[in-house]
């Protein structure tokens, strides 16, 4: 789960990570009296949305009076804001932050993941912090620097402090970043987060470091022990079709394609858009129902992809494993009478009981075109999306 920045910013100065004092709102009078509430010379307007690139998007703007303050929030408010992130579709702007203007004297970055391979958490560093960060890895990676972190000990002195000098921070402020890291570590394990990515750290004039930015990603599975957390997510943001696939426990996710793809386990899931893509087709979505998926479920996920109005074909890969043959033709017949499908349908089955699915798929009198392999399924899915 994604939160908005001035929502990571609340959570991270809980554990003691400073930030600049910032206000959000929803609307211009709301925007010009935050700034009146800051007080000071100069307001930095940021545009509130789940991507990044903000900046060169148009997204944040700084104001030097009470009035540009209120001019930029018009017109940022309602906009579509289009960066590296959102796609060519963009994201509408619906919340403000009103920051107070800050000195920077040096822009650094500063982010952390979960390490798969070594099972740790990872922070990263980079002296070369700022809008461009993508570049810095792809072209010079030896700039981002790295240290794992045992659980057992958190992120201690001499690790923190040795990252913080490799970025360039002075001598002088070691121990303020050093202190600054440990708390960000603290956030992200208490929180159970899966990213957090502050770019730019800054160091002001007073040689104090900030969080600039701020980005807070969250463990969907430990949201459980988090409602706090989990009352942030705004629904504005996301995907509607995503929205109601979560309703149904279906694992699905928009994309630009014109063939769905309805699959059980996400590594098939993932095969099955790579093979449609060797042969020439382009998936509308990645959706897998799981290894208990039921009529139910097939019905709406069949829903979900006729949703998009590219759709061209549909292809179902499912292997029976837990989930077994018969069970799954049973809900594809169900479904395909339910939501009345007006585009071609091709299934490929494999696993338990896969002799019966099949004699229950040709039994149907439905136009379903049966596949016999992944590539057999995949080139049939290709040629029907082109109308052949």
């Amino acid at each position: 789960m994604k939160i908005h920045e001035y929502q990571a910013k609340e959570i991270l100065r809980g554990f003691g990570v400073s930030t600049p004092l910032g206000i959000p709102c929803h609307n211009v009078d709301q925007a010009v009296s935050a700034a009146t509430q800051l007080g000071g010379s100069a307001w930095v307007v940021k545009a509130q949305i789940h991507a990044g690139g903000r900046g060169k998007g148009g997204g944040v703007k700084l104001a030097k009076s009470l009035d540009e303050v209120g001019q930029i929030a018009a017109k940022m408010l309602g906009m579509t804001l289009i960066t590296h992130q959102t796609g060519v579709q963009g994201q509408v702007i619906r919340r403000l932050l009103i920051e107070q203007g800050v000195d920077i004297k040096k822009e650094l970055y500063i982010g952390m993941v979960v390490d798969r391979t070594n099972q740790l958490v990872c922070l990263m560093a980079s002296s070369e912090g700022g809008m461009d960060i993508e570049q810095v890895a792809a072209h010079t990676p030896e700039k981002i620097h790295k240290v794992l972190i045992n659980p057992l000990t958190g992120l201690d002195d001499p690790d923190a402090a040795n990252i913080a000098r490799k970025i360039g921070i002075a001598e002088s402020a070691i121990p303020e970043a050093q202190s600054f890291l440990q708390n960000l570590y603290q956030a992200f394990d208490e929180t159970d987060a899966s990213l957090i990515e502050i770019n730019p750290l800054i160091i002001d004039g007073d040689n104090h470091v900030l969080a600039l930015d701020a980005k807070m990603n969250f463990d969907d599975n430990a949201l459980f022990r988090h409602p706090e957390i989990a009352s942030l997510r705004d629904l504005d943001e996301e995907d509607p079709s995503e929205i109601e696939a979560s309703k149904y426990d279906l694992s699905y996710i928009s994309l630009d394609g014109n063939i769905g793809c309805l699959v059980n386990g996400a590594g098939l899931a993932m095969a099955t858009m790579d093979i449609i893509k060797l042969y020439g087709g382009s998936p509308a979505n990645f959706l897998d129902v799981g290894g208990g998926a039921t009529a139910e479920k097939v019905a709406e996920a069949f829903k979900l992809m006729l949703h998009n109005p590219n759709l061209q074909a549909i292809l179902i890969n499912i292997f029976g494993g837990i989930m077994k043959c018969d069970v799954i033709a049973e809900g594809v017949v169900a479904a395909v009478r339910e939501v009345r499908l007006s585009v071609p349908l091709v299934v490929r089955l494999e696993g338990t009981n896969v002799d019966l699915g099949k004699r229950i798929l040709s039994e149907s009198g439905l136009p379903i075109i049966s596949a016999s392999t992944m590539s057999d399924a995949a080139e049939k899915a290709v040629t029907a999306a082109r109308g052949v």
